[in-house]
């Protein structure tokens, strides 16, 4: 076994989590972890603790006793040139922000490659749940069919709230807020584009595949009605928003971020409040389940943490799949049945269907049960984002 190495941090970012991952280290004390320097916006900012703050990176990098750069900002484009900076230098890089990874992965991992340096991002995922560290250790290969689940803990408890104590949609949302579990701006939660983030890294530790987020069909929970909920209820299942990737039988590999109709039976159904649940699905051992906390600051700064500890014995992601002879092609060229709300006449002609089993119109709104593909979706992906319409896929158990 390496020996532990001594540690001592440049953190980026101060908020929810880089606040809760400084105290959870002044509280556990993990041997040999320490934070040097933190930088931050905003030096005027009162902050009742113990550390040396500054506003300038430069005081980070250019510190010779700094051996390992944590950054937990918001900031995608600020993230990405701290991180390559970090690399560059040869230093050990921790992230959250899964919305750089997912843009830049593939340049990361090369950047890795040339330098010696080391990236991790276990966090970036599914907050508390392991899933990075699983997929490259023990999933590790051919054997993968699928992994599927919920990857956004604020959706999830704005979804828990509505069908676990029917609470209107904007209450509910308003509680997330209110928790720190949703922005001021929602959007990234509720329309699907951070699990979209969190569902590209998994693909790439999952099957060696990385896929540009463009490609990629994503719709959220923002346009849900009382009209859907009512049709989930009728038909005994729940929504929940549900990122996929799966092989399918002929090699090629689907994805797509959406809400589903669940039933009782599928392990995600139960998944409530802020948790996120991943479930994996292999050739031989059917499905394992992986459940834990999603949103919130001390979930993912636990998190950070472990990958902090993971890199005192020289830990890296070794991307084993990303250089096998047999990467799947991706493809949206996948049937499947959803259900589809919508309330003018227009919107119906939007999407092209093989068929249709189940139709319902109304003076105020109308919704059709039908066959349609990923490809189709995708095509007018931008049209149905626009419209007062909502759909989910639907599947028959």
């Amino acid at each position: 076994m390496s020996k532990r190495k001594h540690l001592k941090i440049g953190l980026f970012g101060f908020g929810t989590v880089g606040s809760a991952l400084f105290e959870l280290i002044n509280t556990i004390r993990p041997e040999g972890v320490e934070i040097k320097r933190i930088c931050v916006r905003n030096l005027a900012k009162a902050r009742n603790v113990n550390a040396e703050f500054t506003d300038n990176p430069d005081d980070i990098f250019n510190d010779p006793e700094i051996n390992i750069i944590v950054e937990l900002i918001d900031d995608a484009n600020a993230s990405y040139s701290l991180i390559t900076r970090a690399l560059r230098q040869g230093l050990t890089a921790v992230s959250g922000n899964k919305k750089m990874l997912a843009e830049h992965l593939p340049d990361l991992i090369a950047l890795q490659r040339e330098t010696g340096g080391t990236l991790l991002y276990d966090a970036s995922a599914c907050g508390s749940i392991p899933v990075i560290r699983n997929l490259e250790e023990y999933y590790d290969n051919d054997l993968l069919i699928s992994v599927k689940g919920i990857l956004n803990g604020s959706s999830n408890y704005i979804l828990t709230k509505i069908f676990k104590e029917h609470m209107p949609y904007d209450r509910a949302l308003k509680l997330a807020q209110e928790a720190g579990f949703a922005e001021s701006n929602p959007s990234l939660d509720v329309d699907g584009w951070d699990a979209l983030s969190k569902l590209v890294i998994i693909a790439v530790h999952a099957f060696g595949l990385y896929v540009e987020p463009a490609r990629i069909f994503t719709f959220g929970i923002s346009r849900l009605s009382d009209a859907d909920i009512r049709f989930a209820n009728e038909k005994e299942r729940r929504i929940k928003l549900v990122g996929h990737v799966e092989k399918l039988p002929d090699g090629r590999l689907c994805m797509a971020v959406l809400p589903q109709l669940l039933t009782t039976e599928k392990y995600i159904y139960g998944v409530d409040d802020e948790f996120n649940g991943v479930v994996i699905k292999g050739l031989c051992y059917d499905k394992q389940f992986m459940f834990g906390r999603g949103a919130g600051g001390f979930p993912t700064g636990s998190a950070i943490l472990s990958d902090i500890t993971a890199s005192q014995y020289d830990y890296r992601y070794e991307y084993k799949k990303i250089q096998s002879e047999n990467i799947p092609e991706f493809t949206n060229n996948v049937a499947f049945r959803i259900y589809y709300r919508y309330c003018d006449p227009a919107d119906l002609n939007l999407i092209n269907f093989d068929s249709i089993s189940e139709k319902y119109t109304s003076d105020s709104y109308s919704y059709v049960v039908g066959i349609t593909t990923l490809a189709e979706l995708h095509r007018v992906a931008a049209q149905l984002r626009k419209r007062n319409v909502f759909l989910a896929a639907y599947p028959k158990t």
